[in-house]
């Protein structure tokens, strides 16, 4: 039975869902030959760790009690009786983090997982690559912070895994990898990678209203509690610049051009969200209405989409035809069409949920299990 050690960061929806997932595949992947060793588990206050990282586990039934304790709205460290474990404060736990990955990295391949949403991760992570780990990435953040950051982490691709940085549990970045290490030149990649702005793009075609469609997506629980966190566009603008720099382009968040749908006079620091909701989403209906309307007369659709090509990097409404993949996307789902020399007429479309905690969990899960045959 091969034996895969690994630690998370961040124990949120995802970071939750992915400990379901590895509980609930036990028998799965004992038929594969492999055991996932959970050996810590951090939030944002603690580390809880199995009491000796090097031959100890937290068991099944910690770990599901974590995933409870959490979703209440508690901390790790009240699992301090629940289990033989150690449990580490907030001041110890960068410094324990890095002890367990030099202890563990060169040796196993220690897997620390990122399924956190914060900068405050990158020091870890650039450090426990320096000590042979692996990493595997959820969180955005890391991959879009300065080049310097970027260029470590990736420094041994071998090492690092994020396909759910982009497309939760769609095969986008492996794509994109076999394309390139083919020799075959990408020439454009044109994606709607927000679930909330596919589904309010393809609402306006049926008329509704831009407010009432927001209103209806919030209800729904596709966007964020606060929808200008989506309707900003600053979440496709990250999944856009870890794309690019993938396709070798050396830029930074600011060389972006992003369009966000709402003015800067209805933004969060000006308007509350009850405001935004009640007055000003209503203020942007006939503006959006009239693109629609322009758009129809082309034969063509609005969608939010990142556009690729060359050393263009936008985020933004696209006029695309009805009849692309991406004029055809209706919901939630993600699209991406990617044209290169092989894919020059008819583009690569790769199409489906691309959110969600369990789907982006199951990506996770897929990407730990990928980088671990490197070792015995």
């Amino acid at each position: 039975m091969k034996k895969i050690p690994l630690l998370l960061l961040g124990c949120g929806g995802v970071g939750r869902q992915l400990l379901q997932h590895i509980v609930s595949c036990r028998s799965l992947h004992a038929q594969q030959g492999i055991k996932l060793r959970v050996i810590g588990v951090c939030d944002s206050k603690s580390l809880v760790a199995a009491s000796d990282v090097s031959v100890s586990e937290l068991d099944d039934r910690f770990l599901l009690e974590a995933c409870r304790i959490k979703s209440a709205g508690s901390s790790l460290s009240t699992l301090r009786s629940f289990g033989e474990c150690q449990i580490y404060g907030h001041s110890e736990l960068p410094q324990r983090v890095i002890e367990i990955a030099s202890l563990l990295g060169k040796a196993t391949g220690l897997a620390l997982v990122d399924c956190s949403a914060t900068m405050d991760t990158i020091d870890l992570l650039t450090r426990a690559i320096d000590l042979g780990c692996c990493i595997v990435l959820a969180n955005k953040k890391p991959l879009t912070s300065l080049m310097e950051h970027y260029d470590k982490l990736v420094s041994q691709p071998r090492h690092i895994r994020h396909e759910s940085t982009v497309g939760a549990g769609l095969p986008v970045i492996a794509s994109l990898n076999r394309i390139l290490s083919s020799g075959d030149p990408i020439r454009c990649i044109i994606g709607s990678l927000s679930g909330t702005l596919g589904y309010v793009m393809s609402e306006l075609e049926d008329g509704k209203p831009l407010s009432e469609i927001v209103k209806a997506a919030k209800s729904l629980g596709y966007t964020e509690p606060d929808p200008r966190d989506d309707l900003g566009g600053m979440d496709v603008a990250r999944k856009a610049l870890i794309l690019a720099r993938l396709l070798g382009s050396r830029i930074v968040m600011d060389s972006i051009k992003v369009e966000s749908l709402y003015p800067e006079e209805m933004s969060p620091s000006k308007m509350s969200i009850d405001e935004f909701m009640s007055t000003g989403l209503p203020l942007l209906d006939k503006y959006i209405n009239d693109r629609v309307q322009k758009a129809s007369l082309h034969g063509n659709v609005l969608r939010y989409v990142c556009v690729l090509e060359g050393s263009r990097c936008e985020v933004g409404i696209q006029e695309l035809p009805k009849n692309s993949a991406l004029g055809r996307l209706k919901g939630s789902d993600n699209v991406l069409e990617i044209y290169s020399r092989c894919y020059s007429q008819q583009p690569l479309v790769i199409q489906g949920a691309g959110a969600g905690n369990d789907t982006t969990a199951a990506g996770v899960l897929a990407d730990i299990l990928d980088i671990q045959d490197l070792f015995n």
